[in-house]
């Protein structure tokens, strides 16, 4: 009897144990706070708590000011709900937090600069410093225009944590959510070997790690919610170095997580279960590696983590790897049956610590061996790249301190000379402003001469026609407000007449613009060199007495935009809709297309594109236009610039740039093109504010008819709507990768306009009655097909036929 009941005792024990597991690790210390949050928020199984004097976790805290953000809906993987709310800090102040478990913990910082607090603050203004255990986390920081989340790993010794924030001059600091949580004791090594000086290890006992990527193979995100510490892995698609030669596999039922081997915590069995491979299916014998690149800064050292799980059906002692830092080796005939005990699926990891002296790219390879004739492959699943802080606690150093060495150096070099030059500047200086002055006061006073010779009107420059100012003052009447024809972030657009009879656009910057002389010399440049029909064409420019004016050929009918929404201009067709839309897709495929380089726009939206006399389009404004990456890269990394609402969610995320991040924004477009309705629009109420997100919330529960613009109503043909919508899946794509090409998307609009021959009228549902119960809030009501519908679909339903159309199978891209 007592051996039944031991029994029963080491069983119980045991299943605790198993669930334990199961259920992954519990930390002793889980503070997450949702700052400047008056009630708690939930994000998926966890809760952030509200921000109040209450629980002390911030010093000073009157002198602090809560800032509430409008009810848009942003892309978020760590959740949107916590980018609503922020706590402003004028002054240095401290978040304390008491550490009941010494050891290593997660600190997550969310940062969001979300638009204006009263009119008054810009929260993309803030400059700000961090620090943390005597590190230095962040130095003058300003957050970009989305969601950001620096993750950072400290050695917490004591029974306090106390993290710093410091705003920059007279500026000021901002946080939107705070985590402090602790962290399994096996995640981070007390040291790991080197790659440059082999057989030496690095210390990291004292050393603070921030996340500079987290990866997962196999081309798949895989959310916090999915990962026992709530880690973020991105797809490793966008940053795949040469792609000709891989294959994405995934099999999440092969992961043998064994004892004593690496746990769910280290990775979940969705990182190990998936692989990118050399795809040998063409050629058994190909000896390749697979390259990752990444972005890191120069002078750090960075503690790189690569997971390898055999998941391929054959025996693990088949497969021998040869993996790279930088063309360093780092491990050389890597057996994996040996390491993992000849257990297929059985997890393993290896760490390894490179410094990046002058390169700020880090490339990961993963190479083919065929040491004792074993079959050529190479396979990773997963990847994590930690910078190490340096001796001086830093793992960031502002732009200003990195000047001022090397302006010192340059100044002790050049020695009395330097005294010379200053006094140089300053002589030209004095004449420069003299020569401005007197200038200014000759534009100002010249009187619209009306018979200067057309010849000396303008002279060729290396980038176009310039303009006298006292030409582009005679044609617009001195700028009369009475013919302003549009205003943008530029500035304001003007109808005028050259020579008497040419009518042209006229842009003209403002002191106030947003966008500046970089943006006005990029629109010019961009546009020299660029002509096709669908691309607006540059006339000239000038740049007298401190303007900045871009003249462009005149758009009768103004932009897309207003034909859609915001406006009394007449309606757009269907047809006509479809032409606008392929002119468009043309367009932007030229400058994806027409150059070794290509050109990404980075502003696409419907303002942007305009419409001439009979109604063709023409994409403008290029003033954020970039070249697009080198031969060898996969993208350029950049700041986010675009307008919110038509980001592409993988470059706010990552800032890294591709032509697939204008096909996303073009997806955008057309979803305006159906419904006829702003991409961005507060007064339409509680999850209706973003399109993309409405019309998405719309097809799932099968109701894609309150999406239409009624004007369309009964005057599509369904199977050109149909391959319209398939288009605009595709280019929506979460990942770049899975987009098309904006070719691909032209030749299939074109499928859709042949599919809508000219003088089709209705031959989709009317939408006279749509869902008068549900809808009526959005002046449409219940449809059904009328007598002019297509064969036996009299009388179904709207949201049935959609629903069928969602659930079939989704053509390819040709």
């Amino acid at each position: 009897m007592e051996i039944d009941r031991y029994r029963l005792l080491l069983c119980v024990v045991f299943t605790m144990c198993l669930m334990k597991c199961a259920l992954g690790f519990e930390p002793v210390d889980n503070y997450l706070l949702d700052c400047g949050s008056t009630k708690n928020t939930s994000v998926g199984k966890r809760v952030f708590i509200a921000e109040t004097s209450d629980h002390g976790f911030l010093s000073n805290p009157d002198q602090e000011f809560v800032k509430s953000a409008d009810s848009v809906r942003i892309l978020a993987p760590y959740g949107s709900e916590l980018y609503t709310t922020a706590r402003i800090v004028n002054t240095t102040s401290n978040y304390t937090f008491s550490i009941n478990q010494h050891g290593r913990h997660f600190v997550r910082l969310y940062f969001f600069p979300f638009g204006l607090d009263s009119g008054t603050r810009n929260l993309s203004s803030a400059r700000f410093s961090v620090f943390a255990q005597g590190f230095t986390l962040l130095k003058d920081f300003q957050p970009y225009f989305s969601p950001v989340v620096k993750e950072y790993s400290l050695n917490v010794s004591s029974d306090k944590l106390v993290i710093t924030f410091v705003p920059s001059g007279k500026s000021f600091a901002f946080l939107n959510a705070i985590e402090v949580v602790s962290q399994p004791d096996e995640l981070i090594p007390p040291t790991a070997k080197t790659v440059e000086v082999p057989g030496n290890h690095h210390s990291l006992m004292t050393q603070a790690l921030e996340t500079v990527a987290r990866v997962n193979m196999g081309n798949q995100t895989v959310s916090p919610e999915n990962d026992t510490l709530y880690r973020l892995w991105n797809a490793d698609g966008p940053f795949i170095k040469h792609n000709s030669y891989i294959r994405f596999v995934s099999n999440l039922s092969a992961v043998n997580y064994t004892q004593g081997g690496p746990t769910r915590d280290i990775a979940p069995p969705s990182v190990y279960g998936t692989v990118t491979k050399l795809d040998t299916s063409s050629n058994p014998g190909l000896l390749l590696n697979n390259t990752w690149s990444f972005n890191v800064d120069p002078g750090f050292s960075y503690l790189v983590r690569f997971h390898v799980c055999d998941i391929i059906e054959r025996p693990p002692s088949e497969l021998l790897l040869n993996i790279y830092l930088n063309s360093l080796l780092v491990v050389k005939d890597l057996n994996l049956g040996e390491q993992m005990s000849n257990i297929w699926g059985a997890p393993y990891f290896l760490d390894a610590v490179t410094r990046a002296s002058g390169n700020r790219l880090l490339n990961v390879s993963v190479g083919t061996s065929i040491t004792n004739g074993n079959y050529p492959e190479s396979i990773l699943n997963g990847l994590e790249i930690m910078k190490i802080s340096d001796s001086k606690g830093n793992l960031d150093e502002d732009e200003t301190s990195r000047s001022t060495k090397k302006v010192w150096v340059i100044a002790a070099s050049v020695g009395g000379a330097s005294l010379v030059v200053v006094l140089l500047g300053c002589l030209f200086f004095i004449i420069s402003r003299r020569n401005r002055r007197k200038l200014s006061q000759e534009c100002l006073s010249s009187n619209g001469n009306k018979d200067l010779d057309e010849s000396n009107i303008f002279s060729r420059s290396k980038i176009g026609y310039r303009f006298p100012l006292i030409a582009i003052q005679e044609a617009t009447d001195k700028f009369s407000e009475s013919l302003v024809i549009g205003v943008g972030g530029f500035g304001k657009v003007y109808k005028g007449k050259l020579f008497g009879d040419t009518i042209v656009a006229v842009k003209r910057g403002t002191p106030q613009s947003r966008q500046g002389l970089a943006e006005f010399k990029t629109e010019i440049e961009m546009l020299s060199q660029l002509r096709h029909r669908h691309l607006v064409s540059l006339i000239g420019y000038c740049d007298e007495c401190n303007e900045m004016i871009i003249i462009y050929e005149y758009m009768a009918n103004g932009t897309l935009k207003e034909h859609l929404y915001g406006s009394d201009l007449p309606k757009l067709s269907w047809r006509q809709r479809l032409e606008i839309c392929i002119g468009s897709a043309r367009g932007l495929d030229y400058l994806h297309t027409s150059s070794s380089k290509a050109i990404i726009h980075r502003d696409v939206k419907s303002a942007n594109i305009l419409l001439d006399e009979n109604f063709m389009a023409k994409v403008a404004d290029f003033g954020l236009s970039k070249d697009g990456p080198g031969l060898n890269q996969t993208h350029v990394s950049t700041a986010v610039k675009g307008s919110f609402g038509y980001l592409d969610p993988e470059y706010m995320s990552r800032q890294q740039l591709t032509v697939k991040s204008d096909v996303y924004s073009f997806g955008v477009v057309m979803y305006e093109i159906l419904s006829g309705k702003p991409v961005i629009d507060p007064s339409r109420g509680r999850g209706m504010v973003n399109l993309v997100e409405w019309v998405k919330e719309c097809r799932e529960k099968g109701e894609l008819e309150k999406v239409f613009d009624p004007f369309l109503a009964g005057k599509m043909n369904m199977e050109s709507l149909k391959k319209f919508l398939e288009i605009t899946d595709k280019c929506l794509a979460e990942e770049g990768v899975d987009r098309p090409t904006m070719y691909d998307v032209a030749h299939n609009l074109e499928g859709a306009l042949a599919l809508h021959p000219e003088g089709t009228e209705v031959k989709t549902p009317q939408m006279d009655t749509i869902s008068e119960t549900n809808h009526a809030e959005n002046g449409v009501s219940s449809t059904l097909f009328s007598e002019a519908s297509v064969g036996d679909l009299e009388g179904v339903s709207m949201s049935r036929v959609f629903s069928e159309m969602v659930k079939g199978e989704k053509p390819e891209m040709r």
